[in-house]
């Protein structure tokens, strides 16, 4: 039975579905993997490097005839028309975005899993590829706030003086967040932070950040998640916020909602409360951006002199460890619907419906929409 994994076309994605320290996982199962050249070339993995592990590097197309196919993006509809009927996909798979692909898998017969559907419980820690992605995204965030901050982010004596330490201001506090508060500690910045889930405050502490209290209502959602928030509850908590943005110097927003457009936590009347030089990151511009203004993948100045980082791609900045954590989310949750080759028996897929995790997960099957909360079709 062969995985395939094929080299991400969309433009900007340096990572690869399949590092070559994780081959052997695949391979004692009795699977067969095929590398398409040059997957792993961003990610630091070689064609060579994936040979010695074990695997089969071909030039140009690998998914005819493949079983499995391993990706970061999703397939294009052109790719999934090649794939045989009954071939199973994992990848990130957003069912509000990707509908072409979801469509192409339908009419391929294709059974097509979402890494952004994985369930938020404990016996799926190991397949969260968003969670992963996120605490790459919290990590680099920082990182580009130092770099493109005037400032020193740690307090510092010297002969000439004090330098004071930057205030760096971080909203959203999950696992990106929490990515970001923890770098952003280690540099030596003074750090704040806040969301709407009062829950989150005991792990801001715990990293030596403050949480900054609103007397807002709670939005604790399901899986962890914050729920969507009404206009008159957004506004509230803008005004309330602008304070502490005024103040900051760096400021990383991380706030989304899956499935729905990013809230927007700060309008352009609190980025001009800012100080000429200040620098906001925004995580969420690729949905809709936390911030007014932002644009993914670009710098946007002011005219009151702050920098606005539209983020695009982010976790790819970082190709090698984001690659790395996300061929084990994939692999466990390969892995969870295999049974390994014995006794001569070769190694075969169980689709088992009746695991929430599988059911979750599976958008398309039988060249159907699935609907798992009918554990079947649509």
């Amino acid at each position: 039975m062969r995985v395939a994994v094929p080299l991400e076309i969309k433009a900007g994605e340096k990572r690869v579905a399949l590092v070559p320290d994780i081959i052997n996982k695949l391979t004692r199962l009795g699977y067969e993997v095929v590398i398409q050249s040059g997957a792993g070339d961003n990610s630091q993995g070689s064609d060579a490097a994936y040979t010695a592990a074990g695997a089969t590097v071909v030039n140009g197309d690998v998914l005819a005839g493949a079983d499995v196919v391993l990706s970061v993006q999703p397939l294009t509809p052109a790719q999934m028309a090649t794939l045989k009927s009954g071939a199973i996909t994992i990848s990130f798979l957003s069912t509000v975005t990707a509908v072409d692909s979801i469509d192409a898998a339908i009419k391929a017969g294709v059974t097509a899993f979402s890494l952004e559907l994985v369930p938020r419980i404990s016996r799926a820690q190991s397949m969260d590829a968003l969670t992963s992605q996120a605490l790459c995204a919290g990590y680099r965030a920082v990182l580009v706030g130092a770099e493109m901050s005037p400032r020193f982010f740690p307090l510092l004596m010297t002969a000439a003086g004090t330098v004071t330490p930057a205030q760096v201001l971080v909203l959203g506090a999950g696992v990106a967040g929490l990515q970001a508060i923890a770098t952003a500690r280690r540099l030596g910045a003074v750090v704040s932070a806040y969301d709407v889930r009062p829950s989150s405050a005991d792990e801001v502490k715990s990293m030596g950040a403050t949480f900054i209290e609103l007397e807002l209502e709670s939005l604790e959602g399901a899986g962890g998640y914050a729920r969507e928030m009404t206009e008159e509850r957004a506004a509230k908590q803008r005004e309330l916020l602008t304070p502490y943005i005024a103040k900051s110097h760096v400021v990383i927003t991380t706030a989304a909602v899956p499935g729905r457009t990013a809230p927007r936590l700060m309008t352009q009347a609190m980025i001009d409360s800012m100080e000429p030089g200040t620098v906001i990151v925004d995580l969420a511009a690729e949905t809709g951006g936390n911030v007014e203004g932002s644009k993914p993948g670009e710098v946007i100045v002011t005219s009151g002199g702050v920098r606005i980082w539209g983020g695009k791609d982010v976790p790819s900045q970082l190709p090698f460890h984001a690659s790395s954590l996300y061929s084990r989310n994939v692999v466990n949750l390969l892995t969870l619907m295999t049974t390994g080759a014995k006794d001569g028996a070769p190694v075969a897929l169980n689709l088992d419906f009746a695991d929430e995790i599988i059911n979750a997960s599976a958008v398309t099957h039988g060249g159907q929409r699935r609907d798992p909360s009918a554990g079947g079709a649509k």
